[in-house]
């Protein structure tokens, strides 16, 4: 006798992988509910993605208005409403929040509310409820991690929450810590804004995985626009006074201390995987010791029905992975052919210029024993990026040699993310450069840099010397 479940499926978490998750197991027939102890749309809709890139834009519609002299408009003083900033970017949050919530009831997913925790591998009690599923999505995401020495207050000593807060006035002194992707994104958006800001990075190179010449190319461009990037340094602790933060510094290299003085500083090193209460031992699931649970290609735990998807399955912690494997995860549980099979999955710094890649870097490519050769098209020969007076950056292609294969794609410059689209694709329909050369683009576009980094490789682009 088969036995009765409340729910063919039960997902843990309404962020970008589990609300993917819940739709798309909706839409193949089964009855799901989904469970969620915070707001729907998870740190991405709420905390994360989309707040931050509201503030992108913000500030760069501050830094164009600062140099559209350049070309003849002249505006007023600029002046913030630094409450109807934050009104605005939350508005948006609202309706993308309440866009989730509709889009279940459409779909006629159960929205339960409250913190999950596991009875055993089919029970979970969520809130006041206890609920049963044939199976189960843990997809409960991450969260920032901490930095001994330093204990966040969210309003002198930040981490990505509470920078999203926008104060006034504007904090004059700013200290990022941590370069990788939500460093520089809130670093470009203080910058912008008016604040003195400086990036530390524990490491040798900020960004880390990206390709070396774009990383180079990038740091470049953020200098150029007042960031202060020290690498290899680190923060030991903080003292809140009268004047400011006080942070004690090191150099990594030397050991060399200093202490300089901030308005704002936030700590940006990293996320780690949340499963704090979810009691995963009770179902069986294995938890690694840094908190991830693993799952396979099919986004299954070590419990054959009980899934896994997003950041608390593995890195990298990116929202478009969550999104896929979710789907995946719901696939494979209808019992479809589904499979995370990905080629490459894409990474996006959104300042500007923004810094993109998919794919292999060339020194990867190389460790793997592929023999190489790069095609790179230098925005500065752009007609499209000079009339949008963005010309810093390239687009640098990364080919095998023999056959001529595209490894990877990586863009410094503005609209750096969308331009990925094609990449990311080529890459999944093992295109080579020459398929991309030979494909007609419009003029005048940014697109047509992919295709001179394409002819690049072949030393035939046009509006370049061929070296």
């Amino acid at each position: 006798m088969t036995k009765s479940y409340d729910y063919d499926v039960l997902v843990i978490g309404a962020g970008p992988g589990g609300y993917h998750a819940a739709i798309r197991a909706a839409q193949l027939g089964l009855k799901v509910a989904c469970a969620e102890r915070e707001k729907v749309g998870g740190v991405c809709l709420n905390v994360g993605c989309i707040p931050t890139k509201a503030l992108l834009h913000a500030g760069e519609q501050i830094a164009a208005a600062r140099h559209a002299a350049d070309f003849g408009l002249t505006f007023g003083e600029q002046r913030m409403d630094i409450a109807k900033l934050n009104g605005w970017k939350d508005g948006i949050v609202k309706k993308l929040t309440g866009g989730v919530g509709a889009l279940f009831k459409a779909n006629k997913v159960t929205h339960l509310t409250g913190q999950a925790s596991f009875v055993d591998d089919h029970t979970v009690r969520v809130g006041e409820q206890t609920v049963t599923a044939a199976s189960i999505i843990i997809a409960t995401g991450s969260e920032p991690a901490k930095l001994p020495g330093l204990d966040v207050d969210q309003e002198s000593i930040v981490d990505s929450t509470g920078a999203l807060v926008m104060p006034d006035p504007v904090p004059a002194r700013m200290l990022c810590i941590g370069g990788g992707v939500i460093g520089f994104e809130f670093a470009h958006v203080y910058n912008n804004m008016g604040s003195k800001v400086k990036v530390i990075e524990f490491m040798p190179n900020v960004v880390p995985g990206a390709d070396a010449d774009a990383v180079k190319e990038f740091t470049k461009a953020m200098k150029k626009q007042g960031i202060e990037i020290a690498v290899q340094t680190k923060a030991n602790k903080a003292e809140k006074k009268a004047d400011g933060v006080h942070v004690e510094l090191e150099d990594v290299k030397t050991g060399a201390k200093t202490v300089e003085v901030f308005d704002r500083v936030l700590v940006a090193v990293g996320r780690r995987p949340r499963t704090d209460g979810l009691n995963a031992e009770k179902a069986g699931v294995h938890v690694t010791d840094r908190g991830f649970i693993p799952a396979d290609t099919r986004q299954r735990s070590n419990v054959p029905h009980i899934y896994v998807v997003g950041d608390v399955a593995s890195n990298p912690m990116l929202a478009h992975k969550a999104m896929k494997e979710g789907l995946v995860a719901a696939e494979v549980i209808a019992g479809k052919p589904a499979e995370q099979d990905a080629v490459a999955i894409p990474g996006v710094v959104y300042t500007s210029p923004e810094l993109a890649w998919v794919g292999l870097t060339e020194q990867e490519a190389r460790d793997k024993g592929y023999e190489v050769k790069t095609g790179v098209f230098p925005l500065s020969a752009s007609g499209r990026a000079m009339t949008l007076q963005q010309t810093d950056g390239f687009v640098k292609m990364v080919v095998e040699k023999d056959t001529d294969l595209l490894l990877g794609v990586h863009i410094v410059g503005p609209h750096a993310s969308d331009l990925l689209g094609e990449a990311g694709l080529a890459l999944e329909m093992a295109a080579t450069a020459s398929d991309i050369a030979l494909t007609i683009h419009a003029h005048p576009t940014l697109g047509e840099s992919v295709l001179e980094a394409a002819e690049a490789v072949h030393k035939q682009a046009i509006h370049i010397m061929n070296r």
